[in-house]
């Protein structure tokens, strides 16, 4: 078994240069990348716009000219985020991707981030995720990421216990800020109680017999990016990408339809919304995997209950993540009320999905 990502031989070479890019002075080391990556443009000329939506990373725009065209992103890795995110895993992940063309071009990586292509077309928000025909878009998107074949013959293994355990030893047991210290101790559950609840999450959710698949595994609103124009949506940031569970992707994204900036839970798709969804993803997935597109009402009901029991996962893993970022961003976000939200949402929802049981 391999929970690592087969690179296709006929995948182009992505070149590494020996530059840094300093956050506070960007543009003397992005000018170097740019004059590697486009030669022709004018240092003088180039024009360049940060995005400002991330909370893991740093995100640059350089371009020339009046319209944003051809466009070269360049992404600043977040303070010890190599702790969180494996750099050599998500590169692999976007060749991949752009081999099966399901990513946008990645030009080249430097020392601290990488280079790629512009995806034209508009980053969408929690309303459009949910209204049609957008949302049956996004469903057979994922559905085509996830019959992607890039284990080269092994049997694929999700890494997503692995990782939690990881990411477990790196949670902080105390803030320097005395004010973060009271809110750690009063609002976040102690290391032993969120440890028993992670050894119950594995048992319980390993036996649900979901597949494991290649997986995007942070499929929230600002990722996806409509082209009305095509219309088609394109998934973008793969730096969470790798082999996990089929579910635990489709339920990370429908605990995204409550937003990032003013989270609110309420918005979590209701059952006959997920049936619709669900239906519409798997009738793509067979579609991919030469399966025919027939599916039928306990096939929907399963990934159903498989789907929100994993959903539980995923507020887990973010609670874990908040919590280190809480220590380590220098990125301006409440990670630690972050946290909080996701562990408050994990216990209240946990009473919610634990009776789910598959259909007989």
């Amino acid at each position: 078994m391999a929970n690592y990502i087969h690179v296709p031989d006929e995948a182009p070479a992505v070149p590494k240069i020996d530059v840094t890019l300093d956050e506070s002075d960007y543009r003397p080391g992005a000018l170097k990348l740019i004059k590697e990556l486009r030669p022709q443009w004018k240092p003088s000329e180039v024009k360049m716009k940060f995005f400002t939506d991330g909370i893991t990373n740093k995100l640059l725009g350089c371009y020339v000219g009046t319209v944003m065209e051809d466009v070269v992103l360049v992404r600043i890795y977040g303070n010890k985020t190599e702790l969180l995110v494996d750099r050599e895993n998500e590169v692999k992940s976007f060749r991949v991707l752009q081999a099966h063309r399901c990513a946008p071009r990645l030009y080249c990586t430097f020392n601290n981030g990488l280079c790629y292509e512009f995806l034209q077309g508009t980053a969408l928000e929690p309303k459009h995720i949910r209204s049609s025909p957008l949302f049956r878009l996004i469903a057979r998107q994922l559905a085509k990421y996830h019959a992607i074949h890039a284990h080269n013959g092994w049997v694929p293994q999700s890494d997503l216990w692995l990782k939690m355990s990881k990411y477990f030893a790196l949670i902080p047991k105390y803030f320097e800020d005395p004010e973060q210290n009271a809110r750690l101790s009063m609002e976040v559950p102690s290391p032993r109680y969120l440890r028993e609840e992670l050894m119950w999450l594995q048992q319980s959710l390993s036996r649900l017999g979901s597949p494991v698949v290649l997986c995007h595994n942070d499929l929230l609103c600002k990722n996806i990016i409509y082209n009305q124009e095509a219309g088609n949506v394109k998934f973008i940031d793969y730096e969470y990408a790798g082999y996990n569970y089929q579910a635990y992707d489709i339920g990370n994204h429908f605990n995204e339809f409550a937003g990032l900036n003013e989270v609110d839970y309420n918005l979590y798709p209701e059952r006959a919304f997920q049936l619709e969804w669900l239906r519409s993803y798997l009738e793509a997935y067979k579609e991919h995997k030469g399966q025919g597109s027939e599916v039928t009402d306990r096939e929907v009901e399963i990934l159903y209950v498989q789907v929100n029991r994993f959903a539980l996962a995923s507020h887990f893993f973010w609670g874990l993540w908040a919590l280190i970022q809480a220590k380590f961003s220098t990125i301006d976000f409440d990670f630690l009320g972050y946290a909080v939200l996701r562990f408050n949402q994990y216990f209240k929802m946990k009473v919610e999905v634990a009776a789910l049981t598959l259909p007989k």
